[in-house]
């Protein structure tokens, strides 16, 4: 008999996620197939396809999805993300990246352009009814944000609406100066469910008990949290003389009001964080790697090197540390016999009811 889940949409009454979601394989593969095939996904920066004639091999969403796909840039400077399997024999087209005129199979020499359409093929001539138009490499959308890429197999909402809060409240930010710190990014293996790894993420609650030096520089009793559609953001104040935003770099209303916005921490449905600090941008992708094992990719793009070290942003490794270990132990705990479902705080865990909805209808149906 299917599982079901349900949560209440009322969050004085609802109960959290029951313990047994977190290790059932069931669940893993329902969240692959109905939210992760069906999401936008980050996929590669600007940078990584430049100028004409650009060509990059990807994984979208490796460990999880693990779907073949090449991004390139064509002789006309129009970027295309395509299926990265040739439509003879499945073969990867692309190895490795480079610089293209044209994709070319290794296999048995099908040729294709940089927009993924079918040019030519040896030992075909007797074949009837080709070319067709299965014989052009599959075309995913892609859509540029800034300095970021974001593609989607077969998204459930449109790309603008996914990014739309984001972009009416940081698009004032120069964000095309953003530059990629591969010095300050790096990749977490976790021990635990992709969906604990979001949940701690999207509360404050924690704050004050597992991160002592994050505790330091914001002000918890003003810690916010906004629900958007499609996901949340968490505005992060400053305590009296930590490092925050220029006025002219937030809200009108926060700057009215005296605001010292020291981050803003976006989740985006279903695996993505952008948080934005007065240095940059530090995105977390997180990838589900099995039931009980996550990939978390950090990617730093730095915009003013002289705001570095200090503020929210200061010591993101630290935090990154302390969120693994407390997350380690939730995974372990919520495998107990004796252990059910918990409830919510109304005023602290908007953002974790929000996700437990959002999870429900996806997966929690039975069907």
């Amino acid at each position: 008999m299917p599982r079901t889940i349900t949560i209440d949409p009322d969050i004085t009454l609802a109960n959290t996620l029951p313990g047994w979601f977190y290790s059932a394989h069931d669940m893993h593969e329902r969240c692959r197939e109905r939210i992760f095939a069906r999401s936008w996904q980050y996929i590669g920066d600007l940078e990584d396809v430049r100028t004409p004639g650009d060509v990059r091999p990807c994984t979208l969403l490796e460990g999880c999805l693990d779907e073949p796909l090449v991004l390139t840039r064509d002789e006309a400077d129009h970027l295309h993300c395509l299926s990265n399997v040739c439509t003879h024999r499945a073969n990867l087209v692309v190895q490795q990246p480079g610089k293209a005129t044209m994709l070319r199979c290794g296999y048995h020499g099908r040729r294709f352009g940089l927009d993924g359409r079918f040019r030519s093929m040896p030992e075909f001539d007797r074949v009837r009814g080709f070319p067709s138009a299965k014989d052009d490499l599959a075309r995913l959308s892609l859509h540029a944000w800034g300095n970021w890429l974001f593609t989607a197999i077969d998204p459930a909402l449109p790309f603008e609406a996914w990014i739309s809060p984001v972009e009416q409240r940081v698009g004032r930010l120069p964000l095309h100066e953003f530059r990629h710190q591969p010095s300050m990014s790096r990749d977490y293996l976790v021990k635990c469910n992709w969906a604990l790894y979001c949940e701690n993420y999207l509360e404050g609650f924690h704050i004050p008990f597992v991160h002592d030096a994050l505790a330091g520089t914001l002000d918890y009793a003003k810690y916010e949290t906004e629900l958007h559609p499609w996901g949340n953001l968490q505005i992060g104040i400053a305590k009296g003389g930590e490092e925050c935003f220029d006025a002219d770099e937030i809200t009108e209303s926060e700057a009215s009001a005296g605001s010292a916005v020291a981050a803003y921490y976006f989740w985006l449905w279903p695996n993505l964080m952008l948080n934005f600090y007065p240095w940059g941008l530090s995105v977390n992708i997180v990838k589900p790697l099995g039931v009980d094992r996550t990939r978390v990719c950090f990617r730093s793009y730095v915009w003013r090197p002289e705001r570095l070290g200090r503020g929210a942003g200061a010591d993101l490794d630290r935090v990154e540390r302390e969120d693994e270990a407390i997350v380690e132990s939730v995974q372990r705990g919520a495998a107990s016999r004796l252990y059910d479902r918990g409830r919510y705080a109304p005023d602290r865990e908007q953002g974790v009811h929000q996700f437990h909805r959002m999870l429900a209808e996806a997966v929690g149906d039975g069907r």
